[in-house]
């Protein structure tokens, strides 16, 4: 009886890690559509085959939802939309290493605010500097960064942290995946506008579609998934800075599909953030006893109702 218990924060832990493989493929794939789709048609797509085929597998049953119910799966949506946006926007404007580093900023302040633990505050210190050495490896000897391209990342990172709030909410109110399906098809409505016109593309190339239709799975359907099965087991802030995991796939997917060099900074910084997961992750199982996992979601700061 005590085993599963036991076992779930590791569990949890190896969802992170298979959420954090899975994105930098799925951005390397929606990078080749940018120049015919942009990226927010990218988004738009993305997010609604995504939403497709989760309907179809999970089949959610809305109608009997609560008014809270609703409510948090329609903020899910709008953090998704919002969140997924402004990163492709962001993208397509700086390099994908800077952009990562500076989004975590959102997930990274999230777990400083939520930490009790002198420990976890230097975990999160560690996370932080590995961070700070991508961007500035981002930096070095490369063209300065787009001023409009930063302030759409940060947009990008603070609608982060309504997503990783969100999830815990839906997680914590809606049993299974049916919060995530309904809350990609609320992601998807809002995206219609300009989602048409790239719709309208895909639909004379099926090379296109195909495209889209794995960058929704690498991107939205096993990440998304992942991550809310990782919140029911993990507290909020060691989810926060266990996702510092994502940009150290990052550089070693740059290097391995995208051909950008390893550099000493770059190694010296995914060493930093492996450090800070790894201390994390040690931690998980007094934390676990300590103040509980991510579901029922007791944290400090108040969840929206």
């Amino acid at each position: 009886m005590q085993r599963p218990a036991a076992s779930g924060p590791l569990v949890g832990v190896a969802l992170v890690i298979g959420s954090c493989l899975s994105l930098p493929f799925g951005a390397a794939v929606a990078a080749q559509l940018f120049p015919v789709l942009g990226p927010w048609g990218v988004t738009s797509l993305r997010v609604a085959i995504a939403a497709l085929l989760l309907v179809v597998i999970v089949r959610p049953r809305p109608r009997a939802w609560t008014r809270s119910q609703w409510l948090a799966a329609v903020l899910f949506g709008v953090s998704l939309a919002a969140m997924n946006g402004f990163f492709y926007a962001a993208i397509d404007r700086i390099p994908l290493g800077p952009a990562v580093a500076i989004e975590f900023l959102g997930p990274l302040v999230l777990a400083a605010v939520l930490t009790r633990r002198l420990a976890d505050a230097v975990w999160v210190g560690v996370a932080l500097l590995g961070m700070a050495l991508l961007g500035v490896d981002g930096l070095v000897g490369a063209e300065p960064l787009d001023p409009l391209g930063v302030v759409f990342i940060l947009i990008a990172a603070g609608f982060w942290v309504m997503y990783i709030r969100m999830s815990a909410r839906v997680g914590a109110l809606i049993p299974g995946s049916s919060g995530l399906a309904m809350g990609l098809v609320v992601a998807a409505v809002l995206l219609i506008p300009v989602g048409v016109p790239a719709a309208a593309t895909v639909a004379l190339d099926p090379q296109l579609l195909l495209l889209a239709a794995v960058t929704a799975v690498l991107s939205s359907v096993i990440p998304y998934s992942f991550e809310l099965a990782a919140l029911r087991r993990l507290p909020q802030r060691v989810f926060g800075v266990l996702l510092s995991l994502e940009p150290a796939f990052a550089t070693l997917a740059g290097w391995l599909i995208l051909g950008q060099d390893a550099t000493p900074l770059r190694l010296l910084a995914v060493a930093l953030v492996i450090a800070a997961s790894v201390g994390t992750t040690l931690g998980v199982r007094r934390d676990r006893r300590g103040d509980g996992p991510a579901g029922p979601f007791t944290a400090p700061i108040p969840l929206p109702d």
